[in-house]
């Protein structure tokens, strides 16, 4: 069995990760591999920000995820790839929760979009630098 694909998506982004996404099928379908994409919600829980939200904050704001991206992949692909598609949803930091999954899933290629170029962060941002300098796997870093 091939390693899948992990594709990893910034659902506040808009469409901004649709190319992403297109990439990320592209590199699963050539090698007939699995292609997960990953979203990351933060954790609110565990911060004194945590203590303004109601107890159900969480759940709400997970089942929201979901339903984004699902809206995402759709749009980024026909329905019959979608469904073939593993739609991840993960609480925490977006770079250690995508390397925990990886450690955990295995995947023969990591898929990351560069952050929306700018002054400040010409090259990649935050969360894709940290995915490429720790990733136990290759990392195709999509602009």
């Amino acid at each position: 069995m091939t390693n899948p694909v992990l594709c990893a998506v910034d659902i506040s982004n808009g469409q901004d990760d649709l190319k992403t996404i297109q990439t990320a099928a592209r590199m699963a379908a050539l090698d007939g591999a699995q292609l997960d994409v990953i979203a990351v919600v933060p954790d609110f829980g565990m911060s004194t920000v945590g203590s303004f939200f109601n107890k159900d904050h969480h759940d709400k704001m997970v089942a929201e995820a979901k339903r984004q991206l699902n809206e995402l992949v759709s749009e980024a692909l026909d329905p019959d790839q979608n469904a073939k598609v593993r739609h991840v949803v993960a609480t925490g930091r977006a770079y250690e929760e995508v390397l925990k999954l990886a450690k955990k899933a295995k995947p023969s290629l990591i898929v990351v979009g560069a952050s929306k170029v700018d002054f400040a962060e010409y090259l990649l941002g935050p969360n894709a630098a940290r995915i490429v300098r720790h990733a136990n796997c290759s990392v195709y870093v999509v602009r």
